[in-house]
């Protein structure tokens, strides 16, 4: 089984976290950052908040920006952040996540499974498109067989799928080769939106284009898109559930400078800040507040084929020997966490608990070495026999985050007797690196950054099997490919929890990847308004839903 759907894009992927940790970059305060503040955050004593207070007022419009026009509204075709943050709020899936990262389902009113190879979804009544005609099985049938499709951006998603059939008139069964707990997450993601399958085929090659209309049964509906200037969606009023407070959404799109001008003179109401510059640029301006939560994404070291870091010995004593509060205040303005995982806790979208006392276990990854530490790690070094004389190539591009991530890397390298050489390309370039062996080929371990669409651990872990693509290193290790691929096929929480666990003990031991920090999702917001959900659910739940005035 793969489940890759977020990591196949890695380019993508990797621009939207970049984005989001140097908008962090600049915090300061705490959960709510609000103009005056001065205090450099510490985020290790940060309680991420996946909610803002709930609004009470309604609005008639608000103006919110985006980094970049979308290329399409299909998200079928085109999976880039800009136009999910605008569809999430017109279109609507089979499940959805919830702002704390959980999930449920949604269009799909019930879920059963009488075995664990079969999936009943029973639809809700009641739901009309945007052109007012009801949504039916046939609709959901023929959705889910267009993302199935290879060519589609969720096709990975579905290669457990053995098969799906319309059962009843609101009904439809999935059945699979096998178990496969990821799939649900996947529901909450793009693999479950329902289209209007005669709208999508009126419109054919032009479907999500200007000019064109949604397929969607949303909170909103498209109202325009002028390319080149905005798009705006407006409350759907025969929605079949609670109605927004905001009656029109319409997004502009601006970068650096133009952005920010736009939030600090009200031009602009707010954004999910994915702008490098935008949340220092903003810090301390009036009527503008700052809200952080729970994500996915995390800052890692991806060591390379070329082989450097191939022995794990060698990759633990660098993990030990890592200044990891150093990088986050100096690279982050403190608001990034030093973490000991690959993931973000806005991962631990069930069995949290678990989750939180396996990250507080982690070794090898203290904040800050002691010289216990370093003295372990030089150790390792001995043991593994690596050439002191050959450095160790670390890749990276001139932004602040990673320049500094690629000084601590090689000020670790030279405190446990090994010297680091590094690497700085153009940002065109490094993203190059997450796709092309070519591209990485002179380098021994990549300062990168990653995140995950579905709120589960598991949905990380299978980037270290055998045959993973993203397995660069050559980490083999057949009882961990073994515990993966029965995590996967666990569908009790607390099982998977715990397999999932032990799976990422043998995968921090074995350092296959260093971790870093953990990153927050941010929202930049005015201070008139609230509602929206400050975690990194906003990509997949209806955010503008929830917006609307502070006071009633």
């Amino acid at each position: 089984m793969t489940h890759t759907s977020s990591r196949r894009r890695a380019a993508v992927a990797a621009g939207l976290v970049v984005a989001t940790i140097a908008a962090a970059a600049g915090c300061s305060g705490a959960t709510r950052n609000t103009a005056g503040g001065s205090a450099t955050a510490d985020a290790a004593k940060l309680t991420l908040t996946p909610t803002t207070t709930a609004a009470k007022g309604e609005l008639a419009n608000a103006d919110w920006l985006l980094e970049d026009e979308p290329d399409s509204l299909d998200l079928d075709t085109q999976g880039s952040s800009a136009g999910r943050v605008v569809l999430t709020n017109v279109c609507e899936r089979l499940y959805q996540l919830q702002p704390d990262m959980s999930t449920k389902p949604l269009l799909a009113e019930k879920a059963k499974t009488p075995d664990d190879k079969t999936l009943v979804l029973t639809l809700r009544s009641g739901v009309t498109f945007h052109d007012g005609t009801p949504m039916t099985a046939d609709d959901v049938l023929w959705s889910l067989k267009r993302h199935a499709d290879p060519d589609m951006e969720q096709g990975d998603e579905f290669g457990n799928i053995a098969a799906m059939k319309k059962t009843g008139a609101r009904q439809v069964t999935i059945t699979f080769k096998a178990p496969d707990a990821m799939f649900f997450k996947a529901l909450a993601g793009d693999a479950g939106i329902v289209w209007n399958k005669e709208q999508v085929e009126k419109a054919g090659k032009e479907f999500g284009t200007p000019g064109q209309p949604d397929a969607c049964t949303g909170p909103y509906e498209l109202s325009s898109w002028k390319s080149g200037d905005s798009i705006t969606i407006r409350r759907y009023d025969s929605y079949w559930g609670k109605k927004p407070l905001t009656k029109q959404v319409t997004f502009r799109w601006a970068a650096d400078s133009a952005l920010v001008n736009a939030l600090t003179t009200g031009a602009a109401d707010g954004a999910y800040a994915e702008s490098p510059n935008t949340a220092a640029a903003l810090q301390g301006q009036k009527g503008i507040e700052q809200h952080y939560g729970p994500s996915t994404a995390s800052l890692v070291l991806i060591p390379t084929e070329r082989g450097g870091l191939k022995d794990a010995k060698v990759r633990r004593a660098l993990s030990l020997a890592l200044d990891r509060k150093g990088i986050a205040a100096s690279g982050y303005g403190g608001m990034v966490q030093p973490w000991g995982t690959p993931v973000g806790s806005g991962a631990w979208g069930y069995e949290k608990p678990v989750f939180e006392a396996a990250q507080k276990a982690v070794d090898y990854a203290p904040a800050s070495p002691s010289a216990d530490d370093l003295a372990t790690a030089r150790q390792l070094v001995k043991e593994s026999g690596a050439d002191a004389a050959t450095p160790i190539v670390i890749g990276t591009d001139a932004s602040q985050g990673r320049t500094v991530i690629a000084n601590a890397v090689r000020a670790a390298l030279q405190r446990i007797g090994l010297k680091g050489q590094i690497k700085t390309v153009p940002t065109s370039q490094f993203e190059q690196f997450y796709s092309d062996p070519q591209a990485r080929a002179d380098i021994d371990v990549l300062a990168g950054d990653w995140y995950i669409s579905k709120a589960d651990p598991m949905g990380f872990y299978d980037n270290a099997l055998s045959d993973s693509s993203n397995n660069w290193v050559g980490f083999k290790d057949a009882a961990y490919d073994t515990e993966v691929k029965k995590a996967l096929a666990t569908l009790d929480d607390a099982e998977r929890a715990e397999l999932a666990v032990d799976v990422q003990k043998k995968f921090t031991d074995a350092a296959v990847w260093i971790s870093v920090a953990q990153v927050p999702s941010v929202l930049v917001l005015n201070t008139k308004l609230t509602g929206p959900p400050a975690s990194m659910a906003y990509l997949y739940y209806p955010w503008a839903a929830e917006l609307g005035a502070k006071k009633g």
